[in-house]
């Protein structure tokens, strides 16, 4: 089962929109990171809030059953809870500029 855990659309640096769980609804913004400190760095830093406080970051994974590239999330925060929320960043279908973050359970 996939729950939708907010929408962003692309902008010039990443992806800006909003987050909303139980217990949280905030705006939300995906940087991607221009120079990375090693190859296991994360591709993506994710920031949240009105202060965009970094709760997070993404990586550039390949699906190995469609081969389509897709960007894995994992944000942890003491409002979110005491462990750390794996999603997934997806486009969505018939809409070039829009992507829904996925809940991803299994991390």
């Amino acid at each position: 089962m996939a729950n939708a855990l907010g929408y962003v659309s692309e902008t010039a640096i990443g992806f800006e929109g909003h987050l909303a769980m139980i217990n949280l609804s905030v705006a939300i913004r995906i940087e991607k990171v221009e120079e990375k400190s090693s190859d296991r760095a994360a591709d993506y830093r994710i920031f949240a809030g009105e202060t965009m406080t970094e709760i997070g970051g993404g990586w550039l994974r390949t699906s190995k059953s469609s081969g389509r590239e897709y960007i894995s999330l994992s944000f942890a925060d003491p409002q979110i809870g005491p462990r750390k929320v794996y999603a997934n960043l997806a486009p969505v279908k018939g809409r070039e500029d829009r992507h829904v973050i996925l809940w991803n359970p299994q991390g």
